[in-house]
This record gives C-alpha cells, structure tokens and sequence, in this order.
C-alpha cells in the first residue's frame, strides 16, 4: 500500500453549491478551504508529491478528485459520474492524467463514481448506487482487466452516498466499516473493524503509507484504530460532511515508478489551516 504521488484540486467558491442527497445547510467556504488544507498538508507529509490543479467554479463538486477517475501505479481510467452536474469532470480530469500515465482508458457506457470502487489486493468492489449503475460496473470491469485487476460488483448500502462513505480499506486484509456493511457479507475473508454506533460517518479513511487519514468527528473510531496499532491523524471534517464527502473524496493516490514523471505544483496559501498532531499507537 505504499503511495508517493497525488492529485488534488484547489475548491472554488462554488463548491458552496456542492451537490448532497439530503439537503442541510451549505459548507462555509472558509471552513471548506481550512480542511482541504489541512487534508492536502496531512498527503503531504505522508510523503507524496502532490499535483494542485486550478479550481472550477463552473462545476462545484469538481474538487471531489476521487469520483471522476481511477488511478493505478500502470495507468488511469477516466470515469462517468452519476450526477448530471458531473458529467465533464472526466474531461477536465484527462490532461491531468495524460501527462501521468502511459495508459488512460475510458468508460464508455453507463456511469461510475470513483467513491463506489474500493480497491484491494485481491479484487476491486464497485458499488451499484444512485451514482453507480449496473452498466458502469459492467463496463469498468472490462477496463480493469485491461490494467490486471479483477472487479467484483455489490451494492451500495441503502442511506448513503457512496460504498467508501461506509468503509475504507486499512492494508492488505483489513476493511473498516459500518455495522449494516459489515452484516451484508460482501466483505466475508477479510479482517473487519466497525465503527461504533453513531460514528458510521467515520468509516471513510484514508491509509497514506504510515498513518491513516481519519475524520475527528470520530473520536471511538480513533481510539479503535490505536488500539489495533495503527498511527492516526484526526482531521476536521464538518464542512466536508455537509456535502456527503469523506477524507477519500478530495486526491487521486497512486505509486509512480521512476520512469513515471509527476510534476507537483505548489499548492496555494490557505491561511488558517494549521496540521494537527499525529495521535501515537495508544496501549488500550
């Protein structure tokens, strides 16, 4: 699981208008910006060269880099985005990704987004879902084989985004999740942690080589973590999650070779988002 390189991209002051599924107040932008800092600080100091693309005020969710495309040490693949407001993120996406890899691939039929497509190991899950149709699944199972992964196709859990709003991948056997995903046995061989009740939102994580990404909003869901070894960073995500988005949503995380060139730009200064302190394993 080890990473170096990412994309994220810069919020617009449109992200404001970002889509979500159950309506709720509006993200504060300065907040946005805060903890898409400090979530780009947190890739940072993990150690990988990030590549900060421009903002798009025309398209709000565009900073959500996860939905619109797959990345993989050998190449891309450019998605097709469930919500309508989405469809040219892919596009906007590609020279990015050209200047990457050697290979891009395209889906073509149906829609995918990125946050329903869990990779492991062994298989890559691809969740139906409101933004996840039969035909994208289907679809992006023949692409993965083109780059030697196998798909394996579930459903999304009823009440929620995305399948990574409701678990995340913590190394090579173990998967968090939430109780009703850990009870739908899609996850049956693997080592599973759940997260306490009531922090479901907390499933979505992000392993970045030593530590692990994860929302202070859950504070038994760190402590789970600790206790089972794992060096933690709470990160603030209020605003995050007023529009359905997890730590995940905002990079593109891959392992270049290399041959492969991955320019980082600079980020831009956000004043106002300072990093916060790893949480060392915790005897428990």
């Amino acid at each position: 699981m080890k990473l170096n390189r990412a994309i994220v991209r810069t919020p617009s002051a449109s992200v404001v208008q970002g889509l979500r599924a159950t309506g709720g107040p509006d993200p504060f932008l300065d907040g946005f910006q805060r903890e898409h800092a400090a979530c780009l600080a947190a890739v940072e100091a993990a150690g990988l060269a990030v590549t900060v693309l421009p903002p798009l005020q025309e398209f709000p969710d565009a900073v959500f880099v996860e939905d619109p495309a797959l990345v993989f040490p050998n190449g891309a693949i450019l998605l097709r985005p469930g919500a309508p407001t989405r469809a040219a993120e892919s596009q906007a996406l590609e020279p990015a990704l050209r200047e990457r890899f050697d290979t891009v691939l395209a889906l073509e039929r149906g829609h995918v987004d990125g946050g329903d497509v869990l990779v492991t190991p062994e298989r890559t899950f691809i969740g139906v879902s409101a933004r996840t149709d039969p035909a994208g699944a289907e679809a992006l199972i023949d692409l993965l084989a083109v780059l030697g992964h196998r798909g394996h196709i579930v459903r999304t859990p009823s009440g929620v985004l995305h399948l990574k709003s409701a678990c995340s991948l913590l190394d090579e056997e173990t998967v968090l999740v939430t109780a009703s995903l850990a009870a739908s046995g899609i996850f049956d061989g693997y080592r599973l942690f759940t997260v306490p009740e009531g922090e479901e939102d907390a499933a979505n994580v992000l392993r970045l080589n030593h530590v692990v990404l994860a929302s202070a909003a859950g504070p038994r869901t760190l402590d789970l973590l600790d206790r089972h070894g794992f060096t933690t960073l709470p990160l603030q995500t209020t605003e995050l999650r007023k529009l359905d988005a997890g730590l995940s949503c905002l990079s593109l995380r891959w392992w270049a070779d290399d041959h492969q060139t991955a320019t980082a730009r600079a980020s831009p200064a956000i004043p106002g988002a300072p990093g916060q302190p790893l949480r060392q394993d915790q005897q428990g």
